[in-house]
């Protein structure tokens, strides 16, 4: 099975003895734990397509085990050359710029730009907000809330004229809970009106996503509304299980959930996603996707340790989530 580019998308054919809705790349991982001379580990990583090709943000821990974000490019979404060093931010709309870490990535172009958001150290994780135009030079903006936050993702374009972020509120820690909310601002640098999205599913209902959910990729408009991938997790006797769901969302009022599916489309089963720093992890951060061709590429981090990828086609993804909705 051949690895081919459809409308400039990565993509692999369903394998004929599959009836998954999803279905993995038969070459994964696509990026490796040591793929550049520093890191432990490269996952939970955003790309989008750029100029001929691709360029993504991508979370690098290094072998002390800190947490930041590099820049890397591609020319077909499956081969990546990784810069050996961390992002080095500019001072954005702020000079405050202080940072202990960054970690889990999104990148969406809106407008005029391309923005990243990824979950920034100060005083406990936060929302961190920065832009680039060349994915060379990059700009730090002021953070979007107070601690304590992760997985903020921005819709790709404004909603009734305000961009609009979603976000996880959390603790300091590995939290034990964790709803998705919605935010706006007009400015990208005060956020408020801040609405809840979804909750955790009741644990006789779903129990693959009922002990916190977080928002994964950037949202993707379809005709249904605003398709998104998010990620389930249940407190397993043997610790925390995070699966790939999906939701679609009102196209105007993206706080009203449509549908959303009571099965998970992707859950930990092979040895790079059971077995690895945090096992038995599958943690969406980016898709690519082509309407005209019908088809969709995610990419995974996988047991918190390296990247893979997964296809579908999206008129099937959207009917699962429709016709399994909870």
């Amino acid at each position: 099975m051949k690895t081919k580019m459809e409308n400039n998308i990565p993509w692999q054919d369903r394998p004929g003895n599959s009836k998954e809705v999803m279905w993995r790349y038969n070459e994964n991982p696509i990026i490796d734990r040591y793929a550049i001379p520093s890191s432990n580990s490269i996952f939970n990583s955003a790309v989008v397509p750029f100029k001929d090709g691709y360029a993504g943000v991508f979370r690098c821990d290094n072998k002390a085990v800190q947490m930041n974000i590099f820049a890397g490019f591609s020319k077909n979404g499956i081969d990546w050359e990784i810069e050996h060093n961390p992002i080095d931010f500019n001072p954005g709309n702020t000079e405050m710029i202080d940072s202990d870490y960054k970690y889990d990535p999104r990148v969406t172009f809106i407008e005029d730009r391309y923005w990243i958001t990824w979950c920034n150290g100060y005083h406990g994780p936060t929302i961190g907000i920065g832009y680039t135009f060349d994915f060379k030079e990059f700009y730090q903006c002021e953070n979007a809330f107070l601690p304590f936050n992760r997985n903020g993702v921005l819709f790709p374009k404004k909603i009734n004229g305000k961009y609009a972020m979603l976000s996880r509120p959390s603790d300091n820690g590995h939290t034990p809970f964790g709803d998705i909310y919605i935010s706006y601002s007009p400015d990208m640098k005060y956020w408020g009106e801040h609405r809840c999205v979804m909750k955790v599913s009741p644990f006789e209902k779903s129990a693959w996503q009922c002990t916190k959910i977080g928002a994964g990729p950037v949202p993707i408009l379809t005709k249904e509304g605003w398709l998104l991938f998010y990620h389930g997790v249940i407190n397993t006797c043997n610790g925390f299980r995070y699966s790939v769901g999906a939701a679609i969302l009102d196209e105007n009022e993206p706080d009203k959930v449509k549908y959303r599916s009571q099965p998970y489309l992707l859950a930990p089963a092979e040895l790079y996603e059971t077995t690895g720093d945090v096992p038995n992890v599958l943690f969406p951060c980016a898709a690519l996707h082509s309407e005209e061709e019908d088809k969709l590429a995610l990419y995974y981090g996988a047991a918190d340790t390296v990247t893979s990828v997964a296809f579908g086609h999206l008129s099937e993804i959207i009917d699962f989530v429709k016709n399994n909705s909870l």
